[in-house]
């Protein structure tokens, strides 16, 4: 039997594909630490664990609505008010498998052959892949380290065609932590007024992993002429610690919400009930760990910083928000290691890390933007530092 053409017109996940190698080499008793997953090292609050519990005993245990239980509409229409300022009704709100679940809804349920999604880069490395299996064209924009991993509404102006029908914003952002202030999403925003024909996807999913006194915004918040046509995309996944229980949700407008449940009422149904039970929980209750959390991440994020801008050939900015940072190394490109490979590409940079530091990251050519890679600082500080010192040792005795 051959896969499908949809099928083929993506790859694994590179991020996933980095954390089964480290899983692998730690059970064959290997030393290596594991910069790769996009994951907090925090465990899921006991309150929300507890909810989950109390849900399994009191039977909360078949099936629930295709799209979301009711309980947990209301906890994230609460969530969408409180804050970001946005207003929706149940009919405005989908729940679904995790924020990947609900990009691949969204974009399988609207883009067809031939249409375009822009995407800045570096991004999410599922973005452009589900693009892609929807048939439909990923169009990117470049955005360096010399312009702090963000687009310009010059750039944005220039992508948009009359194919156009996403434009991707995540903020903070996958793999950078770059984050867009109000003023620039609104200098954003007014280029996209000038397409009606373009609709904005914008992922918040690292809403409140922020550092420095950064204030959060959205897009729909700051460019109300917008609401129509944006989905606010959020979950429990990274501020709650709640990878595992797979909970995505977003508001939109009401035809694009009916759509995805029409959508996910034939994949995946309704999220786990028990796991929706938990994120009401999540979101409703005491939020003050937030602030903790994302403090104990600052600290982690000014380590990695410092150390990495420590290394001569090696640029690490710094990020404003989810716990990665995108080091660039060209000038390290071409050097030779002990060992007389010559570093061709940021792959091989990763290989190196891997074999002769033990260290485990995810090449920039995943993310679209080269060469670079993507560190992820969810982790104690005993091993970011001692990640750190071997990539210094492994650059340091390149030639």
């Amino acid at each position: 039997m051959q896969t499908s053409a949809a099928l083929q017109r993506i790859q694994p996940s590179a991020t996933l594909a980095m954390t089964s190698r480290v899983f692998e080499l730690k059970r064959a008793g290997v030393d290596v630490i594991g910069l790769g997953a996009g994951e907090p090292d925090f465990d899921t609050p006991d309150f929300v664990k507890e909810a989950a519990i109390e849900a399994i005993r009191s039977g909360k245990t078949k099936y629930t609505n295709v799209d979301g239980t009711p309980e947990l509409k209301e906890a994230v229409i609460a969530k969408f008010k409180r804050d970001n300022g946005l207003d929706y009704t149940a009919q405005q709100i989908t729940i679904n498998v995790g924020g990947k679940h609900t990009l691949f809804n969204a974009i399988v349920a609207t883009v067809e052959a031939g249409d375009e999604v822009i995407i800045p880069a570096p991004y999410w490395v599922s973005y452009p892949d589900v693009v892609q299996f929807a048939g439909g064209t990923p169009v990117f924009i470049a955005a360096g380290a010399d312009q702090a991993y963000k687009i310009t509404p010059a750039q944005l102006e220039a992508a948009i065609t009359p194919k156009t029908k996403w434009v991707i914003l995540n903020s903070p952002s996958n793999p950078t932590g770059a984050a867009y202030s109000a003023a620039e999403l609104k200098a954003l925003g007014e280029v996209i007024e000038r397409h009606p024909h373009v609709w904005v996807f914008a992922d918040d999913m690292y809403e409140h992993i922020l550092y420095d006194g950064f204030e959060f915004a959205t897009i729909a918040q700051v460019c109300p002429s917008l609401y129509e046509r944006t989905l606010t995309v959020n979950g429990c996944s990274k501020a709650y610690a709640m990878t595992g229980w797979r909970i995505g949700f977003a508001g939109g407008p009401a035809p694009l919400i009916k759509a995805i449940a029409k959508l996910q009422s034939q994949s995946t149904s309704n999220p786990c009930s028990i796991a929706q039970a938990a994120a009401v929980a999540a979101l409703t209750g005491d939020q003050d760990f937030l602030k903790d959390r994302a403090a104990a991440f600052q600290t982690r994020r000014d380590l990695v910083v410092s150390m990495l801008n420590a290394i001569d050939g090696m640029h690490c900015p710094t990020p404003e928000g989810a716990f990665y940072v995108y080091p660039e190394f060209s000038a390290l490109i071409g050097k030779t290691t002990p060992k007389g490979k010559v570093i061709q590409t940021d792959e091989d940079m990763i290989g190196y890390f891997l074999d002769d530091a033990r260290v485990a990251a995810v090449h920039g050519a995943a993310f679209g933007l080269s060469p670079a890679m993507r560190i992820s600082y969810a982790t104690s500080e005993a091993l970011l530092r001692e990640a750190c010192t071997r990539i210094q040792t492994a650059c340091a005795d390149l030639r």
